[in-house]
């Protein structure tokens, strides 16, 4: 694995580009769209997209042997309890969408980490960096210094919660910008009017917190727009 991991650098605050690619990629097809750009990190989704377990440890097992960071998009927020079920299927980080609510939060660091953090379940062969650390306290205090859990962020109410959600081990609120438009449509006398109103608001609720704010520009052309407002982490489909 990587000397830095990924969750050192975001909370660095290094600027990093992440890429999302399908589940059932070749080898060959990620080499080439890792070969357009320093992308810090993969996401593969499964919360709009069709999951099969087997799929997720292949494809993780690859990417973990290429020394790539795998990000995993849940299903649904109330599979929050799952967490630990997902990470055993080797991913570094999972991202919890439609997050609003603290309860949300608490349940999610609570199965992200194990203990005494949190209260994950110890076990799983393909799980990532299990190979370096096989015994049981170390792979734990490892993990817990390691693994990267995201909250993603697509409401006016959430956005207004902002502060409550970055909670320590945290280490990205990350934005959906489709669905955040629909509540900002549903909400016209809420502070906010658009999307990077809404950025702008978090960045400022983070400001001096480890949680930082992740944005899907999709399009290389945007990265300095959201760079700009403060976002560290973004997200964008494959080049070419």
């Amino acid at each position: 694995m990587p000397e830095t991991s990924l969750k050192q650098r975001i909370r660095k605050g290094e600027i990093l580009i992440g890429v999302s690619t399908p589940i059932n990629i070749s080898k060959s097809r990620l080499e080439d769209i890792l070969s357009k750009d320093q992308y810090a990190y993969v996401s593969v989704d499964s919360q709009h997209a069709p999951l099969n377990e087997e799929s997720l440890v292949a494809f993780c097992g690859m990417a973990n042997d290429m020394g790539v960071h795998v990000q995993l998009r849940i299903k649904n927020t109330r599979h929050t309890y799952l967490i630990g079920n997902y990470l055993d299927l080797g991913p570094s980080g999972v991202e919890v969408p439609e997050v609003m609510e603290e309860e949300t939060a608490d349940e999610a660091l609570k199965y992200f980490y194990y203990p005494h953090v949190g209260k994950r379940s110890m076990g799983g062969t393909a799980r990532v960096g299990l190979k370096a650390h096989p015994e049981r306290l170390d792979y734990a205090q490892w993990w817990n210094n390691y693994g990267v859990l995201w909250f993603q962020i697509e409401s006016v109410e959430a956005t207004l919660n902002g502060n409550l959600l970055a909670k320590p081990g945290v280490d990205c609120l990350s934005f959906g910008p489709s669905d955040m438009s629909f509540s900002i449509e549903a909400h016209p006398n809420s502070p906010f009017q658009t999307v990077d109103d809404c950025v702008r608001h978090l960045v400022k609720q983070v400001e001096g917190k480890p949680t930082k704010i992740c944005f899907r520009n999709y399009e290389p052309s945007q990265r300095q727009k959201y760079i700009d407002m403060g976002v560290t982490v973004l997200l964008e489909r494959p080049q070419g």
